[in-house]
């Protein structure tokens, strides 16, 4: 059997406002509420199951593999938005994307201060 991830919990101060930002930046469907949760559906069958935090959140990192148009189109949200963005993880590189590996990625912070990327190509690939 190979283990495969299916969710992982992302912590927010707002789930609701959390789980809406993840779904439109990344052009997801909305997030439906299950439990504690605002469950936002990847393409590949993983979930980031939002949760409401009872105290402050602890930022986490979140890489999202895409394709060029999806690039394209999530970077466009994110200009759009007036949102910034760096090339690298630790934000140095502002309003610049990188092109690691042969492809293109980005960073940039949720309301929660969660690191998210977007790549199009896989590390080392």
């Amino acid at each position: 059997m190979t283990a495969q991830l299916n969710h992982t919990i992302v912590e927010a101060t707002d789930r609701d406002g959390t789980a809406a930002f993840l779904a439109d930046l990344l052009g997801l469907e909305p997030a439906p509420v299950y439990g504690p949760f605002r469950v936002v559906e990847l393409g590949n069958g993983v979930s980031l199951d939002v949760l409401q935090a009872d105290g402050p959140v602890h930022p986490q990192h979140y890489a999202f593999l895409v394709t060029e148009e999806e690039f394209d189109q999530i970077w466009g949200r994110i200009k759009e938005r007036g949102l910034p963005f760096w090339a690298d993880p630790h934000h140095r590189a502002a309003g610049e994307i990188n092109t690691n590996d042969g492809g293109r990625g980005l960073y940039w912070s949720d309301p929660n201060g969660h690191n998210l990327e977007i790549i199009t190509r896989p590390y080392g690939g």
